[in-house]
């Protein structure tokens, strides 16, 4: 593909007129904690499921209430849509027996896919520690679900270096140890800047890592939140952002008018540049994301 003549017809073009809809997909939800979450949850699957996505993935947190939430999300997902599901699973307070419990479970329930990750400190911690029988970093998971069962894998990866790595280089080589272990593809943490994810793109590829980068998509629906997430995960929050937002605190139609725009342009932006793949990170509402793939072009499959 030409990617200067692409670049030529994002801006010739009257906003997203004559996009093809030749984009994947993939959505990100959280387990509900109460019935009322778990009905905007599932009206938010039945809404995106018209997409085809590529998969759809349920996040998980440490402890054994979480764990069985995402648990039975996931099975859930497998037994009643069609829609590939993938699991996360982290290394947090667990035993590689546990997780290899879990992984087990999951195999079982139909779950050919997980998000292998590290994991964030829990309860508080500054630091991660990992468990004496348990595994020290996604590398080492990665490696042992590799072991348990034929899982697809995804991981995780930094566009703007993760807060605890020595530099962006060690940052890389951990990526690249993540999926030589057995990864198929990394999904990038939320970044607000195309050039970021660009750049990041170029340098993996001087790293020697040609596997999938896929780039994770928040769409600003709470600008006070998406700063304090921000700050744990390093990302930088733009000037202009900020003062888009400003004074619609108090307007949440509005907000989410505002915020369907600059995430369709942002995407915008990455399909120019040749992206072909995007990840919601969907906070369980269906209606941005489904705005912007319907904007890039993407419609539900019909069957005749």
């Amino acid at each position: 593909m030409n990617l200067d003549s692409e670049s030529r017809r994002a801006h010739a073009s009257p906003l997203f007129a004559g996009l093809p809809g030749d984009i994947g997909v993939s959505f990100e939800f959280f387990p509900p904690k109460t019935e009322k979450m778990e009905e905007t949850l599932w009206d938010s699957i039945v809404t995106l499921a018209p997409l085809a996505p590529r998969f759809v993935s349920v996040t998980y947190g440490a402890g054994g209430t979480t764990r069985e939430r995402t648990h039975n999300t996931v099975a859930r997902i497998v037994r009643e849509t069609g829609i590939p599901a993938a699991a996360h699973l982290t290394c947090v307070d667990a035993t590689k027996d546990e997780i290899a419990e879990i992984a087990d479970a999951y195999w079982q329930a139909g779950v050919r896919h997980i998000v292998a990750l590290r994991g964030d400190p829990p309860g508080g911690a500054t630091r991660f520690e990992p468990h004496p029988q348990g595994y020290a970093n996604a590398v080492e998971l990665v490696a042992g679900l590799r072991e348990l069962h034929p899982f697809e894998l995804s991981v995780s990866a930094y566009p703007e270096t993760h807060p605890d790595a020595a530099s962006p280089a060690a940052d890389l080589d951990n990526l690249k140890r993540k999926l030589d272990a057995g990864a198929s593809r990394a999904i990038t943490q939320f970044f607000f800047e195309p050039d970021t994810f660009f750049r990041f793109q170029d340098a993996c590829l001087a790293a020697g890592i040609d596997a999938e980068i896929v780039p994770g998509i928040m769409p600003v629906t709470n600008f006070a939140a998406i700063q304090r997430m921000s700050g744990m995960t390093g990302t930088a929050v733009p000037d202009w952002l900020g003062h888009l937002f400003e004074g619609l605190d108090e307007k949440p139609a509005a907000r989410q008018l505002v915020a369907a725009t600059v995430a369709a342009e942002f995407c915008r932006r990455l399909y120019a540049g040749g992206v072909r793949n995007f990840h919601f990170y969907t906070l369980n509402r269906a209606e941005l994301s489904y705005a912007i793939c319907h904007l890039l072009g993407l419609r539900p499959e019909t069957t005749t």
